[in-house]
């Protein structure tokens, strides 16, 4: 199993101007570290619409290609989670909650946990660890960050 770890640090900004002013927003940054990242990973604002994600995360989680996704909400960008039962049920909400990408951005900490995300047919589904950050913008939760491993 592939071992990630994740390090936070204060981002420098230059002093003059506001970071928006300036280009310098975190969702930005992240936004284009994220599209063109090698590895599975996902960028949501704090409406959980997807800001961006890599072609490796797209195939990990089967979303077709990073545009079908893009401003789309999470859930309804083509993400089925299912749970760990032999039924494979749908998620109940209360479960939804708790999935990484969204307990960041409810929490404003980091989160981590498995998900089943349910395969197209004839494939078997995946299992993803998902380890989740939040963004911040001017000291406020803005959006999550999540980089995700096959098990």
């Amino acid at each position: 199993m592939a071992h990630v770890e994740l390090s936070l640090s204060e981002v420098f900004a230059p002093a003059a101007g506001t970071p928006t002013e300036q280009g310098y927003d975190n969702i930005g940054r992240w936004s284009a570290t994220v599209s063109s990242a090698g590895e599975p990973c996902l960028l949501i604002d704090a409406e959980t619409r997807v800001v961006a994600v890599s072609t490796a995360g797209c195939e990990l989680l089967g979303l077709g290609t990073p545009e079908d996704v893009i401003g789309l909400p999470l859930l309804d960008g083509g993400l089925r989670l299912v749970d760990f039962t032999a039924y494979r049920g749908e998620l109940a909400e209360p479960e939804i909650d708790k999935i990484p990408p969204l307990l960041a951005l409810s929490s404003g900490r980091l989160a981590r946990g498995l998900l089943r995300i349910e395969a197209v047919e004839g494939a078997s589904d995946a299992t993803v660890d998902a380890i989740s950050t939040p963004v911040l913008a001017n000291g406020v939760v803005a959006g999550s960050l999540t980089f995700f491993s096959e098990v």
